[in-house]
């Protein structure tokens, strides 16, 4: 088994470049930001779209917006984020950790999108050549520590110090792991077997809600929230899996960087309260694939 498979493309003679987009951290509890994801359309019928985590809370509105995604794009490829784990009273779903996942493992599958459960796909319209898309799954660990906290323990005292406290203290749980850390011990084992499993010819596009290194939280305006934000465990995956560029959400933090030469895009849409400063009239899909880093 090589870890990918190769999904069926419908290209024409003369028809526009296929393009592999990416957004995240859609939220359609918010009416604008549903309105959004209504008037999301391709470039091309052979357009894949890339959804890295965060689209609700609510299994029927995450059904929604996957599922008019789905009627449009070629493929659509999804991440859990961390409010797809949310367990909150007014989801007729109750279900919790990784039952709850493996929910909506099955949901997207009944939908036909793509999860971290299923054989990477491979984008064969890259501008230098074909890559293995990975939509990976990996948590957090507490490990992105504010300076002088040295265990999970000091480090959560200091956020609390300064009232900075993740929701998914309260909505996320880890059940069967003892601990959010333990489910993320085993995602990351998990998920580093099957990368390994990629034909090494390929080169990846790594798909993670929460960014694989600790860079691109420097810039928060609450550095203690950096504790949700990742594990230092994924932090040489870029290299050590051929990445063409890791995308990532989360943050809500739209940009670019690089590290060791390769590029990190975040693709957020984020709260309206966010995006309405920035003058957005619609959810912007990143092609990541563009060759230089011109956004």
């Amino acid at each position: 088994m090589t870890g990918v498979a190769h999904a069926p493309q419908a290209y024409t003679l003369g028809s526009v470049t296929p393009r592999l987009l990416a957004t995240s951290d859609l939220h359609v509890t918010y009416q604008q930001n549903r309105d959004f994801v209504a008037d999301i359309r391709p470039h091309s019928p052979d357009d894949w779209l890339i959804v890295a985590g965060d689209v609700g809370e609510r299994f029927d509105d995450i059904e929604w917006a996957l599922a008019t995604l789905r009627k449009r794009f070629h493929t659509v490829v999804w991440s859990p984020g961390n409010h797809e784990l949310w367990t909150t009273k007014d989801d007729p779903v109750q279900s919790r950790g990784e039952v709850r996942y493996k929910q909506l493992v099955e949901l997207c599958r009944g939908l036909d999108v793509l999860t971290p459960e299923d054989e990477f796909a491979v984008f064969e319209g890259g501008p230098d050549g074909p890559v293995a898309v990975a939509p990976l799954f990996t948590l957090y660990d507490y490990t992105f520590r504010p300076p002088g906290t040295t265990d999970k323990e000091s480090a959560l005292a200091v956020a609390q110090e300064a009232g900075v406290v993740c929701t998914d203290e309260y909505f996320l749980h880890p059940d069967p792991y003892p601990s959010r850390e333990a489910w993320c011990a085993a995602r990351v084992e998990e998920t580093e077997r099957r990368l390994a499993a990629v034909d090494p010819a390929l080169k990846t596009v790594l798909i993670n809600h929460w960014p694989l290194v600790r860079d691109p939280t420097f810039i928060l305006r609450y550095p203690e929230f950096a504790l949700w934000c990742g594990t230092e465990r994924t932090a040489d995956w870029h290299v050590r899996f051929r990445a063409a560029v890791a995308v990532y959400g989360h943050l809500h933090i739209p940009r670019t960087i690089r590290k060791d030469g390769i590029r990190f895009d975040e693709v957020s849409l984020g709260y309206p309260r966010e995006w309405q400063p920035r003058g957005w009239t619609k959810a912007p899909l990143l092609d990541v694939l563009r060759e230089g880093d011109a956004r």
